[in-house]
């Protein structure tokens, strides 16, 4: 098993960045893959970014040049930075964990971009 705690969402105006962090209860060698996904209201939940254990990573199409995903092995925390926000970015934020055959979800963490 392993939990997941994300921290730094928050309110945001049109064009500002953010940066969240998901901090991870085992050491990142024995985790396949972390990933960032989101849902907005009304909406199905949707992978944002991903890092596999080897470093790959995947962005989706609407926020490839503006997010960037990174994690600190040392620190067993995975970030995502988010640059140029958008009103549409407003969603609740999860971070993932994969392991084997298993995902472990955070509690999610809210990202609204208002002016």
């Amino acid at each position: 098993q392993v939990q997941l705690v994300e921290s730094g969402g928050g309110l945001v105006q049109p064009g500002g960045s953010l940066r969240l962090s998901c901090a991870a209860s085992r050491s990142f060698f024995s985790i396949d893959a972390m990933g960032w996904y989101r849902q907005a209201p009304g909406k199905q939940r949707e992978l944002v970014a991903a890092v596999t254990s080897g470093g790959s990573t995947n962005y989706a199409d609407s926020v490839k040049g503006r997010f960037t995903i990174s994690r600190d092995n040392a620190k067993n925390t995975v970030y995502l930075q988010m640059n140029s926000l958008k009103p549409e970015d407003t969603a609740v934020y999860y971070c993932n964990a994969k392991l084997d055959t298993f995902y472990y979800w955070g509690q999610g963490t809210q990202v609204t971009v208002s002016s």
